[in-house]
Formats: structure tokens, C-alpha cells, sequence
């Protein structure tokens, strides 16, 4: 799920930088050092604003300024039980790997309805019911997150195609 959040950083700037535009040297900064990150429970995608830099204080003996910077930005928070559209990555007999925006998901073949069965001999190799369902490499799928974890700047997630309107998304 998104949300607006406020967040707080500090950032340090080269000497070198001080001058005229300093705050918007502290903002592109920012950008560039924290979109697209994992703070822990959630992914920062975009920044929309920052409202607050404060004035540089010099840190002693490297000559660095620091800046504490106030900024809003758009968060994405994946939640046990929520459905995500995402993307298989690679397919192996105990299930499949799928990227779901910047989330790494892993489902399992116990979590995938028993009409889809592996089939190794395919080329690649994917599952498949015979029919209209196969799942390979950069197939589009629509997972249920049964499951995450999180680590410092990392989430994985297990995912479920077993229910209704879940599995591959037809064009």
C-alpha cells in the first residue's frame, strides 16, 4: 500500500559545494541517495518535497557541512495478505521467482493451485496446466503476499496464486 510520509535525514556536503545553490545541491542529494530505497519496512519511491533544511553545521576536522533535512515522500508498505501484480523473473521445480516493483517474491509450488504442474522439458522450463496457464520467465502474475521479511535495505516476500483471480494476467 502507499503512503505520504514525512521523514527526516541528515546530509553532508563537500566544501567544495558551499556556495549560492547549497540548498538545492542538500536536495538533489537527497533524491539521489534515497529514492528507490528499503528503510526497513517500506520502500521509498519518490520524494515530493522538502520543507525544512537547516543550517549547516561544519563537523570538525573533516570540514564537511551537515544538513537536517525534512522531506515528504511516497512510501510503498507491502502487507501480509495484500494481492500485488508482478512479474516471474525464473522458474524451478519448487516454484518460481516474481518481482513486484522493487519486492522479490518467492511462490512455492505447494502455494500454486494442483492443476499447474513443472514441466522441465519445456523450453524454458515453466509451469503449465496444459491449457491456457503458463507461467515462465517475464510472465505477469497477480500474488497474494502471504508472508515477508525484512532485513537492513532488503524485503523478500512469499507469495500464493491459489485463489480466485490470482496467477497469470491474460493481455
Amino acid at each position: 500500500m502507499f503512503f505520504l510520509h514525512n521523514l527526516e535525514r541528515r546530509v553532508t556536503l563537500h566544501p567544495s559545494y558551499f556556495g549560492r545553490n547549497m540548498h538545492d545541491l542538500v536536495t538533489t542529494k537527497l533524491v539521489k541517495d534515497v529514492e528507490g530505497t528499503c528503510a526497513g519496512d517500506y520502500y521509498i519511491i519518490a520524494i515530493m518535497d522538502t520543507f525544512d533544511v537547516s543550517e549547516g553545521l561544519v563537523l570538525p576536522g573533516s570540514g564537511l557541512a551537515e544538513f537536517t533535512v525534512g522531506y515528504r515522500a511516497v512510501v510503498w508498505r507491502p502487507f501480509k495478505g495484500e494481492v500485488v501484480d508482478a512479474i516471474a523473473s525464473s522458474v524451478n521445480p519448487h516454484g518460481f521467482f516474481a518481482q513486484a516493483g522493487p519486492l522479490r517474491l518467492f511462490v512455492s509450488a505447494h502455494l500454486i493451485p494442483d492443476e499447474i504442474k513443472y514441466d522441465a522439458n519445456a523450453t524454458p522450463p515453466q509451469f503449465t496446466n496444459n491449457a491456457d496457464m503458463v507461467i515462465e520467465p517475464s510472465t505477469h502474475l497477480r500474488v497474494k503476499i502471504i508472508g515477508l521479511r525484512t532485513e537492513v535495505g532488503e524485503m523478500w516476500a512469499i507469495g500464493s496464486i491459489n485463489g480466485d483471480f490470482l496467477g497469470c494476467l491474460q493481455a
